[in-house]
């Protein structure tokens, strides 16, 4: 097993084990609806770690826990493994999308105040999910028709593999550009666009408050307003910048293929680690998001606090009451 290989064993192990709780208490904590949040919002960020919950179990529990630790399981059986394959891919085009459109209604919260009131709401933030997630999971059926059984054992179809028409038939072909465009390359693009517009618009809207509020040379005076928009804001940045982060080298890696036409199994070994680290830090994306609430958001750390402290009060009370 190479270097590479090793390193990202032990670091889908690592997201494995973190990444099931922390977006189980992230979806808990969030769907209280204790966290000075609006109810679109909240319904965004549930929806995003209820998808990033998935992707651990079906990418990483299911698909690579399985691989290293229990190798020629029931898991690899041929229909088995092309549902786990199917699944994979949805949860990860739905943990995508769920960032695109959270940072498409911030975008519209922060810079669009007339559309504001009728699509910054819960209805519709369930409605956009609901209509993604229905879009998502119809674009991704035909790749459970792209797998074919690498060797068959007693008549027992094993392990999966693409059909070789799928890198040759212009039908096949024409499917995987459509799928890499959709993730995650459009994605991108429309984060990093909308990210700009935000930056842009804020930029423009702060120097005109401060003129109108006589406060270019003052530099004093707080504005309800802008304090407001700036917690929005920091929200925004750090999910969207950390999911650009995290998704860069595999979405250079997809630039690169896409381009010049090589098999990523064709791979050099220096490419081989490159695409690796690309596939690391695209199942870390998965842990950050309630790291990131916990960091920037006062009402979730002590949402978090309290349901900490909670059992370990009530087996303090517990205690108590036996010995009285």
């Amino acid at each position: 097993m190479l270097p590479i290989e090793i390193a990202k064993k032990i670091c889908d192990t690592f997201i494995a084990v973190i990444g099931v709780p922390v977006n189980l208490v992230a979806i808990v904590i969030l769907s209280r609806g204790k966290c000075g949040l609006s109810t679109c919002t909240t319904r965004y960020l549930v929806a995003m770690a209820a998808a990033d919950l998935l992707v651990v179990i079906t990418e990483i529990i299911l698909r690579w826990i399985s691989w290293y630790y229990f190798p020629g399981s029931l898991l690899d059986i041929t229909p088995v493994c092309s549902v786990i394959n199917l699944l994979s891919r949805v949860t990860t085009d739905c943990s995508v999308w769920f960032t695109v459109t959270f940072t498409f209604d911030r975008f519209v919260a922060i810079c669009w105040q007339k559309l504001k009131t009728k699509y910054c709401t819960g209805r519709t933030a369930a409605v956009v999910l609901a209509t993604s997630c229905i879009l998502l999971c119809s674009k991704n059926i035909p790749h459970y028709f792209t797998i074919e059984p690498w060797e068959i054992i007693d008549n027992v179809p094993w392990y999966c593999s693409f059909i070789p028409a799928y890198f040759t038939e212009p039908g096949w072909v024409g499917f995987d550009l459509f799928d890499t465009v959709v993730t995650p390359l459009l994605p991108f693009a429309v984060i990093l666009l909308l990210n700009a517009l935000t930056v842009r618009y804020i930029l423009v809207s702060s120097r005109v408050r401060k003129g109108l509020r006589g406060e270019n040379k003052a530099g004093n005076g707080s504005d309800p307003e802008m304090e407001s928009r700036r917690k929005s804001v920091i929200l925004l940045f750090t999910i969207s910048g950390s999911f650009i982060l995290l998704w860069l080298i595999n979405v250079i890696d997809v630039f690169y293929y896409s381009i010049t036409g090589i098999n990523p199994s064709d791979y050099s070994d220096s490419l081989y680690q490159f695409t690796e680290v690309g596939f690391i830090l695209r199942n870390l994306s998965c842990c950050t998001n309630t790291f990131i609430y916990g960091v920037t958001q006062s009402k979730f750390r002590e949402q978090l606090k309290s349901a900490v402290k909670y059992p370990v009060t009530s087996i303090v009370q517990l205690i108590n009451k036996q010995n009285n």
